[in-house]
């Protein structure tokens, strides 16, 4: 059969219909947000909590955000570039950085809610699967529901580290193991001294041993940074120990600068008058006939 084209009719351009702007562009999947914002009517107007993990080139960040028809709302954020001053300088992309920002998001929460006392979920880090329980006649545990955006879902995904971050912290996020570093998709178990390898660097520590013994190059060109602040592969698990017993103290934001902004000058001048312009003007041409 040849080639045929296809005609597309008056009928279908009059009620063809674009997608939304952010489906257009790409950013945004609606079937997955749809069931993430849609709350329960007869829960009337009660915010359905996500855990908003988005991870870029060089930053983490871990959210928690409600939806409302004029848009949405943000209540809590933490940001991995936050983590030096927790003692992490380098490396604040990685698995382990992932779940520092997570469970600075949680505890950063719930003492806003003046919930931590109350919930402080795994202090000891031990890689086993960890959800909230209630505490009898006491506020139950703050509910989210974990939002990766499009990121690929798939075992071992950094997006996971953020979410095993914040349910240690101590928020209640529905979920199981499959997806975390370590599990086994033919045993179907989670080895959880992997994961506490992960969420502790080890890994790193690992590849960066092998680079020292077998390509002294490429472990000056990949772990620059590492080497300048110091960082040697057996600093890596104390560095994040002591991260996280520095986020429970004081998981508060930082001060802001005490920066004025009282004397900076807009850019928007007020407008010259009628007796201000004819003057310039003047000055102009004087400066022209100067120079003939």
């Amino acid at each position: 059969m040849g080639f045929v084209k296809v005609v597309k009719t008056k009928a279908y351009y009059s009620r063809y219909q674009v997608q939304f702007r952010r489906r257009r562009e790409g950013k945004t999947d609606y079937q997955q947000r749809h069931r993430l914002i849609t709350q329960d009517k007869n829960k009337y107007n009660s915010p359905k909590y996500r855990l908003v993990a988005r991870i870029t080139n060089s930053d983490v960040i871990a959210q928690i955000v409600y939806s409302k028809i004029v848009g949405d709302f943000v209540l809590c954020a933490a940001y991995a570039h936050e983590l030096p001053r927790f003692g992490v300088k380098v490396g604040l992309t990685n698995y382990a950085s992932c779940y520092a920002t997570g469970l600075l998001l949680a505890r950063r929460l719930l003492a806003k809610l003046k919930l931590a006392d109350l919930y402080k979920g795994a202090e000891k880090v031990d890689g086993k699967v960890f959800l909230v329980k209630p505490v009898d006649d006491k506020p139950r545990p703050f509910k989210a529901n974990l939002d990766v955006g499009l990121a690929r879902t798939s075992t071992g995904a950094k997006v996971f580290a953020v979410l095993k971050g914040a349910v240690d912290g101590g928020i209640y996020v529905p979920h199981g193991e499959t997806r975390f570093a370590g599990y086994n998709a033919e045993s179907k178990k989670l080895n959880a001294e992997t994961l506490r390898g992960y969420i502790f660097g080890k890994h790193v520590a690992a590849y960066m041993t092998l680079l020292q013994t077998e390509d002294e190059e490429a472990y000056k060109k990949i772990f620059s940074q590492y080497i300048k602040n110091g960082v040697a592969p057996k600093d890596i698990e104390a560095i994040y120990t002591n991260a996280h017993k520095a986020i429970r103290a004081n998981p508060s934001p930082a001060a802001k600068s005490g920066k004025s902004y009282k004397d900076i000058k807009s850019k928007n001048l007020s407008k010259r008058t009628l007796k201000q312009k004819k003057a310039r003007v003047a000055a102009i041409k004087a400066s022209y006939k100067a120079r003939l």
